[in-house]
């Protein structure tokens, strides 16, 4: 199925997700290249939630830009399966290799401001990430591995504790969302 249909698809699980749904549907109207950074304004990102085995952590890495703990995740750069992109990331951030898929599907909707910065010496203006969630589960025993050039550490976060972990205050309704979400559906 292909990328906009499975947004269309998506049920959203709230007001903010019903919101996010129809601003990325208008992007792919408006925009050809919403798949790669080349659109300065906006492009699709994909996050991985990632819980252990008794779905009461989440692992998170120690972002290099944003200065903080954060799930992991990253650009399509072009790939139009957004689930195998955070799939990716996630053991690229991490070193994770027993990963069992939650959900194949869109697990959240959410639209990220990405403030100006500088990534490896060079400026990157502000824009929106259209950013696709999917719910994922690792082995807590796995060895975990930082990516130098995006983390400097990776941990497992006890879902109660993430506000004393990440100083992202804006991703704290995500992550609440994300959490609410899976206890209210039973995720298996």
């Amino acid at each position: 199925m292909n990328l906009v249909k499975q947004i269309k698809n998506y049920h959203p699980f709230n007001e903010q997700e019903a919101a996010a749904q129809r601003v990325i549907l208008d992007c792919f109207e408006i925009f050809p290249d919403l798949l790669t950074r080349e659109n300065e304004v906006a492009h699709l990102t994909a996050s991985a939630f990632t819980l252990n085995e008794n779905k009461d952590k989440t692992l998170m890495v120690y972002h290099n830009i944003y200065d903080s703990w954060a799930w992991t995740g990253g650009h399509a750069d072009g790939n139009d399966n957004l689930f195998q992109v955070a799939r990716q990331e996630l053991i690229e951030e991490t070193g994770v290799k027993n990963i069992r898929a939650l959900s194949r599907e869109i697990y959240a909707l959410d639209l990220l401001p990405v403030f100006a910065h500088c990534k490896n010496n060079n400026f990157v203006a502000g824009h929106l990430h259209l950013n696709l969630s999917y719910l994922l589960q690792a082995a807590e025993k796995d060895k975990l591995q930082i990516k130098p050039d995006e983390n400097k550490g990776v941990k497992w976060i006890p879902l109660s504790e993430i506000r004393n972990y990440s100083t992202e205050k804006d991703m704290y309704p995500v992550y609440e969302k994300i959490i609410s979400k899976f206890k209210l559906n039973g995720v298996t």
